[in-house]
């Protein structure tokens, strides 16, 4: 059987990441819990400039989940506080990258320090257009469905949204950040075959690749490798095979 290769034409626009096995890279390891996720940051690091080299315009990483507020408080403070130190140190290579930082998420139950680390980071790079960095901060996919159901229902008590013309263009409009594309790839670490509430209206249609490797684990060429498995699928959109690539339908 041949080798794949990786084709330059065909990466994906939009690459979204569900960053799995932190813990449990740990706990293998005889190390505590968040040793785990600090190694997962160069796993944040290794992705980001690996994607930026290989031409994928949009990189959406869950980085915390709305779930994980239930996880044991002193977990979740030294997640925020990597999170924290992430934005102060990486940010002037984000910068010489071009790349523009955005978030999704209930992003308001962040402590305030972090809250005003991330306002600094988005209002710096905003007007940067190489790429697009987004991460799921506090962020749950059935919550970001019931907040744009909010948002909607509350313009259309206002007269500014007709209910009986709603269509899902319309609908979309309302989630946290309709400007974003919805993933092309879907990569998900750690060997668990679940998306875990993750944007959950934008993958609709999204390819998944499941790896074993632990995030901690994860670096340029496993993305390439997940890349390359992308490249080998036909994307139909409820389409029949002879419809996409052009030929007569068996039908």
């Amino acid at each position: 059987m041949p080798e794949r290769r990786l084709r330059p034409d065909r990466i994906p626009r939009h690459v979204a990441i569900i960053m799995d096995g932190n813990g449990r890279w740990a706990e293998q390891r005889g190390l505590s819990r968040i040793a785990g996720h600090r190694e997962g940051i160069e796993s944040v690091r290794a992705s980001l400039r690996a994607a930026h080299e290989l031409g994928i315009r949009y990189l959406t990483l869950y980085a915390f989940s709305i779930e994980n507020w239930n996880r044991p408080q002193g977990e979740v403070d030294e997640l925020m506080n990597l999170l924290d130190h992430y934005l102060e140190t990486e940010l002037d290579e984000v910068m010489r990258n071009g790349i523009q930082l955005r978030t999704i998420g209930r992003t308001d139950r962040l402590p305030e320090s972090v809250r005003k680390r991330l306002a600094h980071a988005l209002e710096r790079t905003r007007d940067n257009t190489e790429m697009t960095l987004v991460f799921a901060l506090s962020y749950g996919g059935r919550a970001e469905i019931v907040d744009a159901a909010r948002r909607l229902i509350r313009d259309a008590e206002l007269g500014k949204v007709d209910p009986d013309a709603l269509d899902e263009k319309t609908f979309a409009a309302y989630l946290y950040d309709p400007d974003i594309p919805d993933p092309d790839l879907l990569i998900r670490t750690g060997a668990e075959s679940r998306v875990s509430n993750f944007l959950l209206w934008q993958i609709a249609y999204t390819e998944i690749y499941i790896t074993d490797l632990m995030w901690p684990e994860f670096r340029k060429s496993h993305l390439i490798d997940a890349i390359i498995d992308y490249q080998g699928r036909e994307r139909r959109f409820g389409m029949t095979s002879a419809q996409v690539s052009g030929g007569a339908d068996d039908e």
